[in-house]
């Protein structure tokens, strides 16, 4: 398993008025991604001059304001959501994930509270 990308992720309420604030400290939106998922999550992914990525997203049922963790792009999910099941990490959505026709992604939450959103982009 490779890692390909690994970055902050803000997991919020309100991405919008979340990705202004960074908007207004330099990063620019590269992408928006809508209805991921069956709990329709919306992903914005932003980028500063410096080339450092923030990814934000929108989970409206979300049980508190926000979470702040790490969004890591694997090149292989199943063995990469093995290694960290493995670790204690449990699965935020339960037995399912967020599917889409170009990825598979879930939020996995450490015993230490550590949280990670596992992606891997369908080539």
């Amino acid at each position: 398993m490779k890692i390909t990308t690994f970055n902050p992720q803000i997991i919020t309420k309100d991405a919008e008025s979340t990705a202004a604030v960074f908007e207004a400290l330099g990063f620019e939106r590269t992408h928006t991604k809508e209805n991921i998922g069956e709990h329709n999550v919306t992903g914005i992914r932003l980028k500063e001059p410096g080339g450092f990525n923030l990814d934000i997203s929108q989970f409206e049922s979300l049980p508190v304001e926000s979470l702040t963790g790490i969004r890591m792009n694997v090149d292989d999910f199943d063995e990469a959501y093995r290694i960290l099941t493995e670790q204690g990490f449990k699965n935020f959505y339960g037995d399912s994930t967020a599917d889409t026709p170009s990825s598979k992604s879930a939020i996995l939450i450490s015993p230490a509270g550590v949280v990670i959103n596992l992606v891997e982009h369908i080539k």
